[in-house]
């Protein structure tokens, strides 16, 4: 069974920096599109951005260009969302999704259009 994990979340003052990681303990994700969303209380799930299998990003909120970049490491086997100039809006739980199947680009709507999920990740900007 596939099995996304992320990890690097926590809080963060506004104006800081945070890097999230998306690894699979028994999956290599070369080569296979992954993509970030968030959901902040209350609202709806949104997509942040996507990593396709060739490494081209895809942006699917306006809110996050100039601050957020998407990479991947093949050789620590993980995705990574750096996030920058964070904003108490940024508030949200952060889940990593794949798509399949491997050669995938990302997909057109980014909030909900992945085969697997991490758990997700708790981000929260805050004084």
């Amino acid at each position: 069974q596939l099995q996304l994990v992320e990890s690097g979340g926590g809080l963060v003052q506004p104006g800081g920096s945070l890097r999230l990681s998306c690894a699979a303990p028994r999956f290599i994700l070369n080569k296979y599109a992954i993509g970030w969303t968030r959901q902040a209380p209350g609202k709806e799930r949104e997509g942040v951005l996507c990593i396709s299998s060739t490494d081209v990003s895809t942006y699917f909120s306006n809110s996050v260009k100039g601050r957020f970049t998407i990479s991947r490491d093949n050789a620590k086997n993980a995705v990574y969302l750096q996030m920058n100039s964070l904003k108490p809006e940024d508030t949200a739980i952060y889940y990593c999704g794949l798509v399949l199947p491997q050669g995938s680009s990302c997909p057109k709507r980014g909030d909900f259009d992945y085969d697997y999920w991490g758990q997700g990740t708790q981000v929260t900007v805050s004084l």
